[in-house]
């Protein structure tokens, strides 16, 4: 799961949306770092992680991938996780809105960036200015997105060609998305415990 599936499921779990957004840029324990509800939110984060890394579905989209990029893929399918997210939000969050959803979680994190690392003040700087989480609605945008995260990271450089094979397995992994979305929120309705 990436930024906008994270920050849905923690909603559902009434998690905080700054612990399961800030996750990746905490390494270690997060106690004492943070504030108790932020840190759980950090664990609750780290445990979605792990779940959807072994997910069937997961591991029935990786397969889709050829062999130059099947090691990457899971990073890409995080990407795509949310694309289909913010594609489908209406019958997701038939009550909410995205914009709606996207403005009460900027409002609820953007005061706290202060006490959070660097890297992550960085993704907020342009994550709610370029409205990133929406745009990942738009297929199109979801180049740009791999072009950028292969140029920041050397080892995930594959991802500069991976979007042909999204687009070729686009009906593939919309399916896989049915099956395991709704499975990882009901798992977050029944609280971040189950998680």
């Amino acid at each position: 799961m990436n930024f906008l599936a994270h920050l849905h499921l923690a909603s559902l779990a009434q998690s905080s949306l700054l612990g399961n957004l800030v996750a990746d840029f905490v390494r270690g324990n997060p106690d004492g770092q943070f504030p108790e509800s932020v840190a759980a939110g950090i664990r609750m984060h780290r445990r979605i992680d792990v779940i959807t890394d072994i997910h069937p579905e997961v591991k029935a989209a990786k397969v889709l991938f050829s062999s130059d990029y099947r090691r990457i893929a899971p990073i890409a399918l995080d990407v795509v996780w949310d694309h289909f997210l913010a594609l489908h939000w209406r019958q997701v969050e038939p009550g909410l809105s995205l914009r709606q959803f996207i403005l009460r979680a900027e409002r609820e994190i953007t005061p706290a960036l202060p006490e959070t690392p660097p890297g992550f003040q960085e993704l907020n700087h342009y994550l709610w200015r370029e409205r990133w989480l929406e745009r990942y609605a738009d297929l199109a945008f979801l180049a740009p997105v791999f072009n950028g995260m292969a140029s920041r990271r050397p080892r995930l450089v594959a991802l500069s060609g991976i979007f042909p094979e999204i687009e070729r397995h686009y009906p593939a992994l919309e399916a896989c998305f049915w099956r395991l979305y709704p499975a990882m929120m009901q798992m977050a309705r029944r609280g971040a415990a189950t998680l």
